[in-house]
């Protein structure tokens, strides 16, 4: 069991912040003599010459300087333990999950989670990314606090935060660009097709697949645009992910006779929604602000 207080330790370092007993005495509203009295006992609990009194003011020895600089920390820790403590009275939730589909903006995901950072209040977040069913396996086994997805599972209801446009793209000197013309849907199917992978346990099926004869299928969207920049087939690929390569001309939209884009919904779901407390309501509201300006951009452009 530890020998000082905590308290021992706080008036320790208003006696070295203000310059003295007295200084010391009117900032903690506690009498010169208790001040005095707690910091001489921690020296003698501790066996090591802390202060030492010269004039009017009391400074540090070189062993004192490295007991101060280590009793920080042990104030910090306390005071960010009292916080965490006020937050749980409160109903502050202390742990959180959220599970977020791949095709959800990266750029939106961020600023969400900058913003929860402000008001956290000590929550510890757990970020899960994942694909198609690995999404809603989460909201079907309350796995998470809230989810965004693309497909809502049977029994739960969705809140539509926004719509992903997909494209189909492609390499700038793919075969199918060099026709001249607008692809038909068997051409397409005839070209090799790179998919991301189900993250699900099952992995029922793959994301963007047409049924195409020859199929590459990975982790994840950053490898598809590294084997789309090496010329290696087609994919359908979020317009947002690939917004600045589609400028810059390496990849372009292959120009199909059909519908050649398709709006996937992303919704926001509460896996429990009887028992959200108030980090998961708060998460919730800056997810929906997010999403809100997203779209106020995107009808500003058009």
């Amino acid at each position: 069991m530890s020998k000082v207080t905590l308290e021992q330790w706080r008036m320790l370092h208003a006696v070295v912040e203000y310059g003295g007993f007295a200084q010391a005495s009117s900032v903690l509203h506690k009498s010169q003599s208790t001040i005095s009295y707690a910091v001489t006992k921690l020296q003698d609990q501790l066996g090591v010459r802390i202060l030492e009194v010269r004039g009017r003011k009391a400074e540090l020895t070189e062993a004192g300087k490295v007991m101060l600089r280590r009793s920080q920390v042990l104030l910090k820790e306390s005071d960010a333990l009292e916080k965490v403590a006020g937050s749980l009275a409160m109903g502050w939730e202390g742990e959180l999950t959220l599970a977020v589909e791949v095709l959800f903006p990266y750029n939106i995901l961020m600023s969400i989670l900058e913003d929860f950072s402000q008001v956290s209040r000590n929550t510890r977040l757990e970020l899960v990314e994942s694909v198609l069913s690995g999404t809603t396996e989460r909201v079907v086994s309350g796995q998470a606090d809230l989810v965004i997805t693309g497909v809502l599972p049977t029994g739960f209801l969705g809140e539509k935060l926004l719509s992903i446009r997909f494209v189909p793209v492609a390499r700038f000197d793919h075969p199918l660009l060099q026709l001249g013309r607008t692809i038909t849907e068997k051409e397409l199917k005839q070209q090799r097709q790179i998919v991301v992978r189900d993250s699900g346990m099952k992995r029922s099926s793959s994301a963007g697949w047409l049924g195409t004869e020859e199929r590459w299928t990975v982790s994840n969207m950053t490898t598809v645009v590294r084997l789309l920049e090496q010329g290696l087939g087609f994919a359908w690929l979020p317009e947002h992910y690939v917004d600045t390569r589609l400028k810059e001309g390496s990849l372009q939209v292959l120009p199909l006779d059909l519908k050649g884009l398709r709006d996937v919904p992303l919704y926001l779901v509460f896996p429990d929604a009887d028992n959200c407390g108030p980090a998961t309501q708060a998460l919730a509201n800056l997810i929906r602000n997010q999403c809100r300006q997203f779209e106020e951009g995107l009808n500003e452009r058009s």
